[in-house]
């Protein structure tokens, strides 16, 4: 018998990171303000590193879209798969040519396209999921604020989160 609601739980997992850097900022600030010695230059250097870390929990949490969802995704060194019931696929975020959000499907999907090959379609509410938000932020120029409010926006059509830029010719 479990003393947490399973919906509480699950929120707690959410923001686990979130919840971590607040506290260790608290301690932090804490440390700082109230100690003399060595401890307080503790918590001067504990304070921006648990700051940090409630940034990044925040916008992992944000980035959170449930579960439930169909097939399973794994991220290995930079090379994202999805195993699905039906099909999946593989691809290395070095290939990756353009990220897609699409809303029209139900569930929303991830769209991973790279040259030569299928498109590779990942449901935002797969089992693993989450890794996708590491794996994303290896993008160069990645806008991560709009990824996430595109992800919450209700958007009605596909939506470009990232675009390999391709160099000019001269």
């Amino acid at each position: 018998m479990s003393l947490i609601r399973p919906e509480a739980a699950a929120a707690l997992v959410q923001w686990r990171d979130a919840l971590i850097g607040a506290v260790l900022a608290g301690l932090g600030l804490w440390w700082a303000l109230a100690a003399r010695g060595i401890l307080g230059w503790v918590g001067w250097a504990l304070l921006p590193i648990g700051l940090l870390l409630l940034w990044v929990g925040i916008r992992r949490a944000r980035f959170h879209s449930g579960r439930g969802g169909l097939g399973v995704v794994t991220v290995d060194e930079s090379a994202v798969a999805w195993m699905g019931p039906f099909h999946g696929g593989a691809l290395s975020l070095a290939e990756l040519d353009r990220l897609e959000l699409d809303p029209t499907l139900q569930p929303p999907v991830w769209r991973l396209t790279a040259p030569g090959e299928p498109p590779l379609e990942i449901p935002v509410n797969a089992e693993g999921a989450d890794a996708l938000f590491d794996a994303f932020a290896q993008l160069p120029g990645l806008d991560t604020p709009k990824m996430l409010a595109e992800l919450r926006g209700g958007a009605q059509a596909p939506v470009t989160i990232w675009q390999k830029s391709r160099p000019r010719l001269h």
